[in-house]
């Protein structure tokens, strides 16, 4: 079975940074698109950032230039680099792997990142 497992969130204060990791089992991320999104709370999920299996990124305007997406495919593992962080910034945060055809999405259990003095 696929599990996604996400780890890193915390309490930061704002300005501060976080790095979140997300670490895949049961198969290789090779061939996916992977992603991260967010939910705060009375929100829908929202798209943060993915990355595609040639490397392309793609993020929220709300992120961009204070978030990172990396991956490493020997590792099974996906980081997102979070730097000055803002209190609308807290949220759930959930680790995707993107279905290809045919295929099933697989989701993260979440980490809690919280921005606030």
């Amino acid at each position: 079975q696929v599990r996604l497992a996400e780890s890193g969130g915390g309490l930061v204060q704002p300005g501060g940074s976080l790095t979140l990791s997300c670490v895949a089992s049961g198969n290789s991320i090779r061939p996916y698109t992977m992603g991260w999104y967010r939910q705060a709370p009375g929100k829908e999920r929202e798209l943060v950032a993915v990355m595609m299996r040639a490397g392309s990124t793609h993020y929220a305007d709300s992120v961009e230039g204070r978030f990172t997406i990396s991956r490493d495919n020997a590792k099974n593992t996906i980081w997102l680099q979070m730097n000055d962080l803002q209190p609308e910034d807290t949220a759930m945060y959930y680790c995707k792997q993107e279905p290809l055809a045919t295929q099933e999405a697989y989701w993260g259990q979440g980490t809690q990142v919280t921005v606030a003095s």
